[in-house]
């Protein structure tokens, strides 16, 4: 083969491969710089405080009838909500499966027992949110039984506090547990005038302790803060039965010495809503 023709047949050899290299090459480049697609998003969990709760529940029974009852300043605090109607509605059931095995022991169902659970509002500061329980079951009997119990909710920390949050760690409560037995007792001879009074540690009628009594927050005076504290005092802890439950309500100058220092500034003025009783300070 003639010389010249064996350099254009190299040539050309020499093209074709860089021609395949580069297109190699090419293809890789596009490839890597080609985005992955996007892998499918993991649906989102759905907590029950994300999806809300109910603002009531009943149900009945030939053996029982149950309701459940929630105020509507609780549906911006879906933490508390939800475990709050949870708890409440366990509570119900569990009164509903108890009545049905006391009747049916009994050989039947034709006086159903009853249950109701209320929650109201007490007041609502910067940071605290109260609410009180009533529970009121019918079982038989001359008369329902009424129990209280209460909630104070930290809405920055979304966790319930207690009477020991509240109030300073070995606080002297002596002045507390009186203040609440002298307005305990202006209550109830103003509904039962000439009863006998109540004494701390009595025999016939004792005053509550403060730490063992349920509160929620007084509306106050002052804008977005709590005026004081409303104990809440049920039937015969007092007085006899006739003379019903007292909500006893005092001012926090009565008590601003023994907060906890984290929650002093959310008292400030009056109460506004005295329940029974305010006694003036």
């Amino acid at each position: 083969m003639p010389r010249t023709a064996r350099i254009l047949l190299l040539t050309a050899a020499v093209a074709a491969t860089l021609s395949a290299s580069l297109a190699a090459c090419q293809r890789k480049e596009d490839k890597a710089a080609a985005p992955a697609a996007p892998a499918p998003a993991a649906p989102a969990a759905v907590t029950n405080a994300a999806a809300g709760a109910p603002m009531s529940f009943d149900s009945k029974t030939r053996y029982a009838t149950v309701k459940l009852t929630l105020p509507d300043a609780i549906k911006s605090k879906p933490d508390l909500h939800a475990p709050l109607y949870a708890a409440a509605v366990r509570d119900l059931r569990q009164f509903s499966e108890g009545a049905q095995a006391d009747l049916s022991e009994a050989g039947g169902g034709s006086n159903p027992y009853e249950k109701t659970i209320a929650f109201d509002p007490g007041a609502e500061t910067g940071k605290l949110f109260s609410l009180s329980r009533t529970d009121s079951e019918f079982s038989g009997g001359a008369h329902p039984n009424t129990l209280f119990s209460a909630v104070l909710w930290d809405k920055a920390l979304k966790k319930q506090l207690g009477f020991a949050d509240l109030f300073r760690p070995g606080s002297d409560l002596a002045s507390l547990d009186k203040a609440l037995c002298d307005a305990a007792n202006a209550a109830k001879q103003a509904r039962s005038p000439g009863s006998e009074t109540a004494t701390l540690g009595g025999k016939m009628w004792s005053c509550p302790k403060a730490v063992s009594t349920p509160f929620v927050l007084t509306p106050g005076t002052t804008p977005g803060k709590a005026g004081g504290i409303t104990f809440l005092i049920g039937a015969y802890q007092i007085g006899p039965y006739s003379d019903g439950p007292y909500q006893i309500a005092l001012p926090q100058s009565v008590f601003r010495p023994l907060l906890n220092p984290a929650y002093a500034d959310e008292f400030a003025g009056a109460p506004v809503k005295a329940g029974d009783v305010t006694p003036k300070t």
